[in-house]
């Protein structure tokens, strides 16, 4: 009888553990989107990160930017992109007018040269909100993913898990995502001081 309770103590925490896994996986998923979404926001300055989302049709297929040329920022408010090959300077132009950026491209032939505008107060606001609300979409992800954690610690709980177990479950539940929450905030935080920044 013994065996039979170790056994099931050692698969239910497995089965925990698999809560965990699923738990951490959901958590980083809206984290790495919140970080990626508030990269694209411009803050005025000349990052070549800006250019990340820009892609090249390069001998029939479509590739990112970055893969067939070199981008620089000599200044803090110019992007340079320094094809591989000339014939694409005219393709990158056109590429970086269709992405939507808001960037307008200058070619001299050999390069294509951006200059960054600076922020109006108007557009700081407006980015200061969508930083916010990419922030809050990811901090519902992580509201979502402590619901499925908490549901699933609930049914091991009715499958034999003890009450004691289930609640130091549904404690280390909380703990991960006040972890991923303050680092939205910090990420949050960061990027509204850069845009706030003149």
């Amino acid at each position: 009888m013994l065996t039979h309770k170790i056994k099931k103590g050692k698969a239910m925490n497995e089965e925990l553990k698999m809560v965990f896994d699923e738990l951490d996986e959901s958590c980083n998923k809206a984290l790495g989107h919140a970080k990626t979404e508030i990269a694209k926001l411009r803050a005025g300055k000349a990052m070549p990160s800006m250019l990340d989302s820009v892609h090249v049709e390069y001998y029939g297929s479509v590739v990112p930017l970055n893969q067939v040329s070199n981008i620089n920022t000599p200044d803090a408010r110019t992007l340079v992109v320094q094809p591989w090959e000339k014939s694409l300077v005219p393709d990158i132009e056109r590429a970086i007018i269709n992405a939507n950026l808001g960037l307008n491209p200058q070619n001299d032939g050999e390069i294509v040269i951006i200059n960054i505008p600076a922020l109006t107060e108007e557009r700081r606001t407006k980015l200061v909100k969508q930083v916010r609300h990419e922030v809050e979409q990811a901090k519902i992800g992580l509201r979502g993913a402590r619901k499925d954690a908490n549901d699933n610690i609930k049914s091991m709980q009715k499958d034999g898990l003890s009450e004691d177990m289930a609640k130091t479950g549904e404690s280390d539940v909380q703990k991960v995502i006040d972890g991923f929450t303050a680092r939205l905030d910090k990420l949050g935080d960061e990027k509204e001081k850069e845009i706030m920044t003149i």
